[in-house]
Parts: C-alpha cells; structure tokens; sequence
C-alpha cells in the first residue's frame, strides 16, 4: 500500500504567524490591488458568522465588501490622521 503524501489543507493553521501576517496578500478579486495592504482577522461565534453572511446575501455583496463598508463609515478618515 502507497503512503498519501500529507498536504496542507485549505485552512490549515499557519506554522509561523508572524511570517503569515506579514506575507503579502493575494490581490482581491474586484478592484485594485493597491487599495487593499492589510487583512483583519477577528473572532466571531458561528451565529454571528451567519447573521454576517446572511446580511450580505441579502444586500446582494460579498462580506468582504460589507464588511468594508461598514468599517469606512465607522471610522471616518481624519485630518491629519493616517490615511
């Protein structure tokens, strides 16, 4: 019998956090690429998770750009303030 080679899965942890948080990120999909330098990662409850996606399924966007939305309007751009 052969032995499986062992593969990362898809949302294997990261062996070194520190390197994955400042490893680049992919480009988004819609947009570009300049716009977006850094990835928020937060924990929710899994009901929260899906008030979150139901929300978006119903406005007919991605988290993601909900998500973004909200957080622009939260908190404004300042004067003087980082960009």
């Amino acid at each position: 019998m052969s032995v499986r080679p062992r593969r990362n899965g898809f949302a294997a942890r990261p062996g070194d956090p520190d390197s994955w948080v400042k490893a680049a990120d992919a480009p988004p999909r819609d947009g570009d690429a300049s716009d977006f330098t850094a990835r928020l990662t937060i924990d929710v409850t899994p009901a929260l998770r899906g008030r979150i996606k139901i929300a978006a399924f119903g406005r007919g966007v991605t988290v993601a750009d909900m998500l973004r939305e909200l957080l622009a309007r939260e908190f404004p751009p300042t004067e003087g303030g980082p960009l």
